[in-house]
């Protein structure tokens, strides 16, 4: 700020100067006091002056809405809504949000740092102030390929820059609890510079939580139970409250936010596809679950703003108070909490659910190209069983977490599985899709439902290989190099045809169109893959089979490596034990 602005602002605090825009008639929630009081806001620049009686040379009349400070999402990956940061901005802002804090950790697995560049300079194309850190794991795990290797070298220069605040989510908790040498670098690049390291520490208990803790995790949004999250609270954790698009964890954990630990709580989406956010909301969703479970509504408020601001150390946000930012939300009531107007700033960029500024799209040059697979043929997907007894992995309803179970099936002379139609256990396999290693392993899926055709993605968390799943040989093969072809993103096949398709060319992850035609396509695609394919009605068959590769979530997982097992953190192979 310079001199002039400081001046200007005092000189308005006072009322010795017009603001800029004074909002009045509105009922203000105070997040410091708990209180709500009616008054003027008077915007100076991009900041607050004051709340009181103010004149200004523009002046807003909110009819009783009430003044709430911007939401701030605390961990989104955007990566996962399936559209670009810009985009992103667009959806996002209409419902309160006007700061997120993105952990860019799919594009960073697929394109390296060129993948962060590419997000950081297309945030700028959105009001939305969009704070990144810098993601930690990469690969997530060594079991995988992944399109780049960052270790702390690596890490030096990017770690540095302005917009980003620290280190994302530090999923190799494995190797933090053991004290590994290479991880131990990557905290100390965090640590040197004074920045934070955000945590993901699914099902740690006792000593091994202190280790992680004490590594300097910030918070975790891998709770699911209020066990889970009352243990890390008492370890001084920030708790992420996580409602996305796949996992809803809030409403369990809202049993144990209390007024004593209501303080250490944050509201997060984690991974939201636009068709939640277009017909759910954001975080104002969130907010109105909070308050129809019971949950004061003031501090269901401050967990989606200062406590999000305090937590990243956004010192200038996260209340309506003199001298912060005016990130300003107007809603019609704290209960439904619709939105009626937004500032971000002091500039008004939402209004009736319409976002306002004009739409600046960032060349994605530099992130297209990203399916690089060679060596590719169906007899990849040839196995040569000697056992008809294998591993499979059973689909578990409701979530990403699957469980290891054994199942007998036909095979051929040559020791290829033979599918029976009236068994729900088809082949899926995973082609890898950067380095063109050739590498491509197959394994047995169970519960996907799949009756007709073959599903591909170039989605599947978290390296982001080529996941394939089908009922034949030729019918993954043509799938995969339909998805190929179309340089990533989603393709349904059945009988040698392409019958939907979603392209992402943006590392293959994203969509270079709007969030409503992402939302269209996809639900052309959930529709054909219930109808035409046969999928299981209550498997939600995208996002499923997208983490059907995440090797960091239980039990069993399938990586272009090979079959791994969660639980002890080894391959295994496809056949069974007899």
């Amino acid at each position: 700020m310079k001199k002039e602005e400081l001046k200007k602002l005092i000189d308005t605090a006072a009322g010795r100067t017009p603001a800029d825009v004074v909002i009045k008639n509105c009922k203000v929630v105070n997040v410091f006091s708990g209180k709500i009081v009616e008054g003027d806001i008077a915007i100076s620049g991009g900041q607050i002056a004051g709340i009181g009686e103010y004149e200004g040379k523009e002046v807003v009349d909110a009819g009783g809405c009430y003044a709430a400070p911007g939401f701030i999402d605390s961990h989104i990956h955007i990566e996962s809504s399936y559209v670009s940061p810009e985009e992103i901005g667009r959806l996002l802002v209409p419902h309160g949000g006007t700061t997120i804090i993105a952990d860019p950790h799919e594009i960073v697995n697929v394109c390296g740092i060129k993948g962060l560049d590419y997000m950081m300079e297309a945030a700028k194309g959105t009001a939305l102030d969009v704070k990144y850190v810098l993601p930690s794991c990469v690969p997530a795990t060594p079991f995988e390929h992944a399109g780049a290797v960052i270790n702390a070298p690596e890490m030096e220069e990017p770690i540095q820059r302005e917009g980003i605040l620290g280190l994302g989510e530090f999923m190799n908790f494995p190797g933090i609890i053991n004290a590994d040498d290479s991880v131990l670098d990557k905290l100390m690049t965090a640590k040197e510079e004074g920045k934070i390291i955000d945590g993901h520490g699914p099902g740690i208990t006792g000593k091994e939580l202190s280790a992680y803790t004490c590594a300097g995790i910030l918070a975790d949004h891998e709770c699911s139970t209020v066990e889970e999250m009352e243990d890390r609270l008492e370890r001084g954790l920030y708790i992420l409250l996580r409602q996305g698009s796949a996992c809803h964890n809030l409403k369990p954990l809202l049993k144990g936010v209390t007024s004593e630990n209501s303080r250490r709580c944050l509201l997060c989406s984690d991974d939201r596809q636009p068709k939640t956010i277009l017909h759910e909301g954001h975080l104002d969703n969130h907010l109105r679950i909070c308050v129809e479970e019971g949950l004061d509504a003031v501090t269901a408020i401050r967990m989606a703003t200062l406590n999000a601001a305090e937590c990243f150390g956004l010192k200038d946000r996260g209340a309506i108070a003199p001298g912060y930012r005016a990130d300003i939300v107007l809603l019609k009531d704290l209960k439904n909490f619709d939105v009626d107007k937004v500032w971000i700033e002091g500039e008004l960029v939402a209004e009736n659910s319409v976002y306002l500024p004009e739409i600046r799209p960032y060349d994605i040059s530099s992130v297209k190209g990203s399916v690089i697979v060679k060596d590719f043929s169906k007899e990849k997907f040839k196995m040569n069983l000697k056992s008809n007894k294998v591993n499979v992995i059973q689909i578990l309803p409701g979530g990403v977490v699957t469980a290891k179970e054994t199942a007998e099936i036909k095979l051929d002379e040559n020791g290829e599985f033979m599918r029976d139609p009236q068994v729900d256990l088809v082949k899926t396999a995973v082609v890898e899709r950067h380095q063109g290693t050739g590498n491509v392993a197959c394994g047995f899926l169970k519960g996907y439902g799949i009756k007709e055709g073959a599903v591909a993605l170039s989605i599947a968390h978290d390296s982001h290989n080529i996941i394939v799943v089908g009922v034949s040989d030729e019918e993954m093969e043509f799938a995969v190099n339909a998805l190929i072809e179309q340089e990533g993103g989603i393709v349904l096949v059945k009988n040698g045809e392409v019958i939907e398709r979603m392209p992402m060319p943006i590392a293959g992850l994203m969509s270079d169109q709007s969030g409503e035609w992402v939302d269209e396509k996809l639900t052309a695609i959930h529709e054909k893959a219930f109808s035409e394919l046969g999928i299981c009605g209550d498997v939600e068959p995208v996002m499923t089979l997208c983490f059907m590769s995440l090797a960091v979530i239980p039990e069993v997982k399938l990586t272009d490596m090979g079959l791994f097992d969660v639980t002890t953190f080894s391959f295994i192979p496809v056949e069974a034990e007899v």
